[in-house]
């Protein structure tokens, strides 16, 4: 822009000293004219100002030349970028009108989360609360980006808040459970924004750290273990009692994860997290939740856009594409761990029942056959 600036400069004095003589009369600047050329420096003056002004017109030119360049340099740099259309279904913005418990609507609340005029507050500053929003419409976006305004604040000291909260792409909904407010062995997506260090013998993370995890429904994430049986990375995040606006994109495009941050205030995003290789089926749910224990914070969502991403592929990606029924992720280092839950009390009775039955029946085939077997006999003596 300075240099934008410098050579501008000179065309618009220049032009203005034109405007000045084409105001003044012919015949008096022919006159004017006439002196001068008589005047014994007239030749050396009128070569050098003409000499100036020809050198700047050629540095303006130059210029003109090298901004382009370097703007359709950048433009060919910038082709890969997908453009972006925002999907309003699928995006939570103020006032919030598409909240509600109506089935009209595109999101839903559940728990202790609750809607104001500047935020949704998924979990108050108080102990043992838990609190979700779910969109009730199925994304079948190929390639999509989300961009999460959220913020975290309370009055407990550093390392006594918690526990944070997680934004969802999954194929269950609305199920309150132990993983930031939302089920275990879910199946999807889950970026986990973490404030409370649960295993204190790994001191390499620094808390606040966000994580991502792709679940296919019997991958446990282990709280006690802050998810690191499971997660494919992440980065320190300081997002707690911060006084500017702190934010999370998540992009996922050509089956590839990346997770940027922008938490310091300078509306620059920082990459955090970059994973190839990820399949997501389609159909599944976004959402956001969070839950307090012992320990506690305000969560509060501001707005969660989500943006469709154009991208093109060629026919060979097209003919090589198939349909992705389980979340999985290639080359997966991360041990897969399955939790047995048991059997439930309603397998449990429909088990006892079947057993019931089937005693019956056989105690019933055996008296028939006893019962057959005897008339036998009995004809053999007659």
């Amino acid at each position: 822009m300075s240099s934008a600036s410098a050579w501008k400069r000179p065309n618009e004095k220049s032009g203005r000293a034109r405007g000045v003589s084409r105001r003044r009369g012919n015949g008096k600047m022919a006159t004017s004219m006439e002196k001068l050329k008589k005047c014994p420096g007239f030749c050396s003056r009128f070569r050098g100002v003409s000499g100036g002004f020809l050198e700047n017109v050629s540095v303006s030119v130059v210029l003109v030349l090298v901004l382009a360049l370097v703007e359709r340099g950048s433009g060919n740099n910038n082709a890969y970028e997908p453009e972006e259309f925002l999907k309003r279904e699928y995006s939570l913005t103020k006032p919030y009108q598409g909240l509600g418990s109506s089935s009209s609507s595109h999101w839903e609340l559940s728990g202790n989360a609750m809607i104001t005029p500047e935020h949704v507050r998924l979990t108050p500053d108080l102990q043992s609360r838990q609190g979700a929003v779910w969109s009730r419409i199925p994304c079948y976006i190929r390639d999509w980006e989300l961009q999460v305004h959220f913020k975290i604040h309370g009055q407990g000291k550093k390392n006594l808040n918690g526990d944070g909260l997680a934004i969802w792409l999954t194929k269950e909904r609305m199920q309150a459970g132990p993983v930031f407010g939302n089920r275990n062995l879910f199946t999807g997506l889950g970026i986990f924004v973490d404030t409370y260090p649960n295993e204190d013998k790994h001191h390499e993370r620094v808390f606040p750290y966000i994580s991502a995890m792709v679940g296919n429904g019997s991958l446990a994430y282990d709280h006690d273990q802050d998810g690191r049986n499971a997660d494919l990375g992440g980065c320190t995040a300081s997002v707690r009692n911060v006084d500017h606006d702190t934010f999370l994109l998540v992009r996922y495009m050509r089956n590839t994860l990346m997770i940027m941050v922008d938490v310091e205030g300078k509306q620059e995003w920082k990459e955090c997290l970059e994973v190839p290789g990820v399949h997501m089926p389609q159909g599944y749910h976004f959402g956001a939740s969070s839950v307090t224990g012992d320990l506690s914070d305000n969560h509060d969502l501001i707005s969660f856009k989500l943006f469709e991403l154009t991208v093109e592929r060629s026919p060979e990606e097209l003919e090589n594409e198939e349909e992705v029924l389980i979340p999985s992720v290639d080359y997966r280092d991360v041990p897969v761990h399955v939790v047995d839950e048991g059997m439930s009390t309603l397998t449990l009775f429909f088990l006892f029942v079947f057993s019931v039955v089937g005693l019956v029946l056989l105690i019933v085939v055996a008296l028939i056959i006893y019962q057959r077997w005897k008339d036998r006999s009995r004809k053999r003596f007659y």
